[in-house]
């Protein structure tokens, strides 16, 4: 059967219609990147997808929404939108639906996609395990984090908030951040620095240090200069960045006892290069007494190009697997 799978982001909201049987993903077709800032609510982005798509949509959606599931109405966390489950047959004009994490939908994109869709990052290059637990986290607006637990026959994914665990520094450098932080937030988050934006209170600390007046760039700006090179400070607050997501997967590894830790999130990827010869698995394996079990476990970087997507079919597919 059709399903339109929708994936729900703090900046984008991505649509494309997917064809799935027998619980599994069979295709998915091109999607289309709407911004959310452009848009009153879903049910008007839905329109202009189906105006844009130019046939009737199928009647079933899969929906994954950066933010928990549950209760009458669902505030996405870092994006204005409101969605009331009650409401989506008709707002929506579907017979069946599904709403789901967005890093829930990642984690079954995990479990779905073939080998041929991660990269290797650390630890053993083998294949992530057909049994146990993988741990899925990724940067982009925000932290998402989740845990795919495959057993004989199937897989289950468990949905977490742990991108909003406490940050915990370990050096001088980092209890600086975290120290500039506190200031803004009474709480500072492992999200407030493993995220997109989080690199703005790195590159603004680094600056502080070195006596450099703190220019006020958005996090756009400081993610072009370090990517291209072109900023030696934004390049250093890019290495932290990196060290720091390190040990927040190290830390998640740790509470999940995964067999396979896998990076997601659309910054992750754009980071693919810059992962593998950063200081991140040295953040990863330095936990202690546990650095031979940390080297042991397979690290993987997804490199699907709509993992949000596809997890959100794959959802409803195997919710719906006769």
């Amino acid at each position: 059967m059709q399903v339109v799978s929708v994936d729900i982001g703090g900046t984008h909201a991505r649509f494309a219609i997917a064809q799935v049987d027998g619980g599994r993903v069979v295709s998915l077709g091109e999607p289309v990147t709407q911004k959310t800032s452009e848009h009153a609510s879903l049910q008007t982005a839905w329109q202009a997808f189906g105006e844009q798509h130019g046939a009737p949509l199928p009647r079933a959606a899969a929906i994954a929404v950066a933010s928990p599931i549950g209760g009458e109405i669902i505030k996405l966390t870092n994006n204005p939108w409101i969605i009331r489950p009650a409401l989506v047959k008709e707002r929506l004009d579907v017979d069946d639906f599904i709403l789901i994490n967005d890093f829930g939908a990642i984690g079954h994109a995990v479990a779905q996609v073939g080998p041929a869709d991660f990269l290797h990052l650390c630890g053993p290059d083998e294949p992530l395990p057909d049994h146990g637990s993988i741990t899925v986290c990724g940067p982009g607006t925000g932290l998402g984090v989740a845990q795919v637990l495959r057993v004989p026959g199937g897989y289950h994914v468990i949905e977490t908030e742990g991108g909003h665990m406490d940050f915990a520094p370990l050096d001088g450098l980092e209890d600086s951040i975290l120290k500039r932080l506190r200031k803004t937030f009474t709480r500072v988050s492992v999200e407030r620095i493993c995220s997109g934006p989080g690199i703005v209170g790195i590159y603004e600390t680094l600056a502080e240090i070195e006596g450099r007046a703190v220019q006020r760039l958005d996090d756009k700006t400081i993610w072009a200069m370090a990517l291209d090179g072109s900023d030696s400070l934004a390049l250093a607050a890019l290495d932290r960045f990196c060290l720091a997501l390190g040990a927040v997967a190290g830390d998640l590894a740790l509470a999940h006892g995964p067999h396979g830790v896998v990076i997601a999130g659309g910054l992750g990827l754009r980071l693919k290069d810059k992962l593998v010869n950063s200081g991140f698995e040295q953040r990863f394996t330095a936990k202690g007494r546990f650095q031979t079990l940390m080297r042991s476990i397979p690290v993987k970087l997804i490199t699907h190009p709509q993992p949000g997507l596809f997890g959100a079919a794959a959802a409803f597919a195997q919710r719906h697997a006769q």
